[in-house]
């Protein structure tokens, strides 16, 4: 099995292959049809001809918020127990920083209005207001690393608390930054080492403790309790079509899942027609991935990166999973070798499993 800090490694690099991959510079994160994104990936000889470099593999929004939130949490490792204040402003000021990076990259709105709102020199500054617009996937797709930081079952309040508070600084709506905790949690599960069979079941646990931190924390309370249940009504529907509400059986997937069927079905999970677009349905697909690939790179991509919708997004979110369940196991080197900003993917993460160890 490989070593934990390798997978650590190749969470935060692969999770950048498959944002690369997913975006291919907005050509294939804005295309409607899986069925031709398969077909250009035919005429590129497959995935395991893919050079991922630049100019052509640039990293979208997505690579460079993630990175954004890696090392704002080595840069004040104390933790949200000790001085909470401390990481939360360091967050919300390299989130801000980030913006000047984002050429080409495609970043979402929402983000950029929230960030033009945030004040981190000023107490409470990374503050935001609720958001009926908040509910995009801007939070879900950077907060894997989260996970990598805080990935023990004794460390389960410290994630929530990280998880929510970094998600609603750009998307203060319960849809988006659970999309956040859902993508921290299942990161943890698989430090862990937990089947992904029962990750999902492990979520709707979770969010009772999600609920309450909110409740607790006495921000827009109201308007969070109200607007809460489409996540999780939403996932636990999901969980009820793959048959695995109870954590422990083996997911059921339709005997024919081309490309088109998979394009119909993450389409149905949506919440606007964008599969993938909102925070609820792009770990959901990156999930729907992991549990139909297995150890198979391969496959993983073809379900979770090539796919009509927001597939950098859940390409990011899935193939950072599969690092850290698999670490490289089965991928052709250079899907990553030159990676854009590999080394400072690489150097965060052996950070974070130095930070995880010391508990």
């Amino acid at each position: 099995m490989t070593d934990l800090q390798t997978r650590y490694v190749a969470c935060m690099v692969l999770g950048g292959t498959g944002d690369a991959l997913g975006y291919k510079r907005g050509e294939w994160e804005f295309c409607i049809s899986g069925e031709q994104i398969h077909k250009q990936l035919a005429d590129l000889g497959g995935i395991e001809n893919i050079d991922v470099v630049l100019p052509e593999w640039i990293v979208s929004d997505d690579t460079v918020m993630h990175l954004a939130t890696a090392e704002a949490l080595v840069e004040s490792p104390s933790g949200p127990n000790s001085d909470s204040e401390e990481l939360y402003l360091q967050l919300a000021d390299n989130y801000i920083k980030s913006m000047e990076d984002m050429d080409f990259r495609a970043p979402g709105g929402t983000c950029m209005e929230a960030l033009s709102i945030l004040r981190p020199t000023q107490p409470h500054g990374y503050q935001l207001g609720f958001s009926m617009r908040g509910g995009g996937c801007g939070a879900a797709m950077r907060s894997m690393c989260i996970g990598l930081r805080y990935p023990y079952p004794e460390q389960l309040d410290d994630l929530v608390a990280v998880s929510i508070e970094a998600g609603r600084m750009t998307h203060h709506h319960p849809t988006g930054f659970l999309g956040s905790l859902a993508g921290a949690l299942f990161t943890s599960y698989a430090v862990q080492g937990k089947a992904p069979r029962a990750w999902g079941a492990g979520l709707m646990e979770v969010l009772e403790r999600g609920m309450q931190y909110v409740i607790d924390t006495g921000r827009y309370v109201e308007e969070n309790v109200a607007t809460w249940y489409y996540f999780s009504d939403a996932w636990s529907n999901y969980l009820k079509v793959r048959g695995i509400v109870d954590g422990s059986s083996e997911p059921v997937f339709p005997e024919d899942f081309d490309v088109a069927a998979r394009d119909e079905f993450y389409t149905s999970l949506s919440y606007c027609g964008r599969a993938g677009n909102s925070g609820h349905d792009a770990p959901m697909i990156a999930y729907d991935a992991i549990l139909a690939a297995g150890s198979s790179w391969h496959k993983l991509c073809d379900h979770a990166v090539f796919h009509a919708g927001d597939s950098d997004s859940t390409g990011g979110i899935a193939a950072a999973w599969f690092g850290a369940l698999y670490g490289f196991h089965g991928v052709p080197a250079n899907n990553y070798e030159r990676l854009e900003y590999r080394d400072r993917l690489e150097t965060v993460g052996r950070q974070l499993y130095v930070l995880s160890q010391q508990r």
